[in-house]
């Protein structure tokens, strides 16, 4: 993989590829760049992506201490080996992660955004301790269940479903990484909809959820859009929290190429 210095002195590794305006793919909880091995043939024909494992995941480095600007600048970096602007797509808490860095003046030409998990009003918010449980958990190097507890009291997952996931081929990454899980837990916040800041950014947002996602994924995908001047929702055929891959890829296409 390529690399890149953030600001504070992190290395962050990345991926290019393909030809064309550049676009940006940021992945959210556990994962790393591997998660648009998909996406990117989709995109390549069309846009120059650019995959990166976000810090303290993969091949990227870390710091000792966390905080949500230092994962923007990181971002940034990313953005600057694009040429200087580019076009993001983000999911999950990368969404809201990439909403953090359009308000911190971020050079993000478009957005798209998939399902960031805020809650709206009538849907409950994760329990106030949340951050603290799962540090307490990862001090007591109990990584599976910090997965876990992450799956089923942030994401409200069942246990039927998260035991599904415990079973599932990807198990031992999201255990490898839920380290980072707590920084996730810090660019979410409280999960309310930023609609005051939100105001203020006239980044072009385009943001969608899939056909067979959440309620509370639904709606504050809706929200979120609602809140921006220039933003607008989209609803694409797919399952929980997923996209058709090749559903999504023309979406993007059109969306960072128009």
């Amino acid at each position: 993989m390529r690399k890149v210095v953030s600001p504070d002195g992190t290395t962050i590794a990345y991926e290019k590829a393909g030809d064309g305006p550049p676009i940006v793919l940021l992945n959210g909880s556990f994962r790393d760049h591997t998660i648009f091995d998909a996406l990117v043939p989709e995109l390549a024909p069309h846009c120059t992506t650019y995959v990166y494992d976000r810090r303290g995941r993969g091949e990227s480095g870390d710091s000792p201490q966390y905080a949500v600007a230092r994962e923007i600048e990181d971002l940034q970096a990313v953005i600057q080996e694009a040429g200087g602007s580019a076009v993001v797509f983000a999911g999950s808490s990368g969404a809201n992660l990439a909403i953090e860095a359009a308000l911190a003046g971020a050079p993000i030409t478009r957005l798209a955004l998939h399902e960031p998990f805020y809650r709206v009003e009538g849907f409950p918010k994760p329990p106030w301790n949340v951050a603290k449980t799962l540090r307490v958990l990862m001090e007591q190097d109990r990584r599976r269940e910090a997965v876990e507890y992450y799956l089923g009291s942030f994401l409200g997952l069942t246990p039927d479903t998260v035991a599904q996931w415990r079973n599932g081929p990807i198990w031992a990454v999201n255990e490898a990484n839920a380290h980072t899980l707590a920084y996730d837990l810090a660019i979410c916040g409280d999960c309310t909809v930023p609609a005051d800041r939100l105001a203020g950014c006239t980044t072009p947002t385009l943001v969608l959820n899939s056909t067979g996602t959440s309620e509370w994924l639904r709606a504050a995908a809706r929200a979120t859009a609602a809140a921006l001047p220039d933003g607008r929702s989209l609803e694409l055929p797919g399952s929980w929290h997923r996209i058709d891959m090749d559903v999504l890829g023309r979406t993007l296409v059109e969306f960072a190429t128009a």
